[in-house]
């Protein structure tokens, strides 16, 4: 490889809610951003909300911490010029910003406008990054590379998520839309497993047991049954992707541990 990757990560600070959470955990996008920079050297830039303690540890030449919230297309826009300003290449997208909120019922009096608010970060901040970075991620000539994170939510019907469900639904059919349109960009959806993340705290917080219902247990059950991943297990993954995903890949919905994804694992 005759230079350092150029890859791009969204919500890459600690995932917070604002559900009352006793003990955050450290977020999927702070795992691949430690991965792409001591496994495979690339030079990262980071769009999150806050710049938390944890980003700034990182520090190096080869990160650029943007704060950034990917709602606002024009903020989105100019972290993308700022990278090509910066590194002159784009050539890998993580998209990994996401929120969970609001854990509701469809037919609860939950205002419409919350739901635009939820679609605002989780899909149209997808399209909106995916727009600006194209252009140099068609040019790259290590070839460019596009991972959603995408949920087992895309394909369950989970109680309580109605929005989150859907977004992850319409996350999973942009995947395979970009890559019809775009061959030379290899796009692939990856959903992470049950990781211990802030995000995980707040489903299993007694809050969200009004609108998840019975559902609700199976969430508490994965910590007494220690069967949550860490971050850096599905992050080791999706940073191999963002740099070396094979073409075959492009445009499927994939689960972390497929044998597809095997040879990307920490070792």
């Amino acid at each position: 490889m005759s230079r350092s990757p150029v890859i791009i990560v969204t919500g890459a600070s600690k995932q917070l809610c604002s559900t009352n959470i006793s003990s955050p955990a450290r977020g999927i996008g702070l795992a691949v951003t430690k991965v792409l920079l001591n496994k495979y050297n690339a030079t990262v830039v980071t769009l999150s909300r806050t710049i938390t303690s944890e980003l700034r540890d990182l520090a190096s030449d080869g990160l650029l911490t943007l704060q950034c919230d990917v709602a606002n297309e024009s903020a989105v826009l100019e972290s993308v010029n700022k990278t090509i300003e910066k590194y002159h290449h784009i050539d890998g997208l993580v998209l990994n910003a996401a929120a969970l909120e609001p854990l509701c019922r469809i037919g609860d009096d939950t205002p419409i406008s919350a739901w635009k608010d939820h679609f605002d970060v989780n899909f149209f901040s997808l399209v909106t990054s995916v727009k600006a970075a194209l252009p140099s991620l068609r040019e790259s000539e290590l070839g460019g590379k596009i991972v959603f994170v995408s949920s087992g939510a895309a394909v369950k019907g989970t109680p309580g998520w109605g929005p989150y469900n859907a977004s992850k639904a319409a996350m999973n059919s942009l995947c395979r839309t970009l890559a019809e349109e775009e061959p030379s960009v290899i796009s692939v959806a990856l959903r992470p497993g049950v990781v211990d993340t802030a995000m995980h705290a707040a489903i299993r917080d007694l809050g969200a047991a009004k609108a998840m219902g019975a559902g609700h247990q199976a969430f508490i059950d994965t910590v007494a049954k220690g069967s949550l991943l860490k971050p850096e297990t599905p992050g080791h993954v999706i940073a191999g992707l963002s740099v070396h995903c094979p073409k075959n890949l492009s445009g499927q919905f994939v689960n972390w541990n497929d044998d597809v994804c095997k040879p990307f694992m920490s070792e």
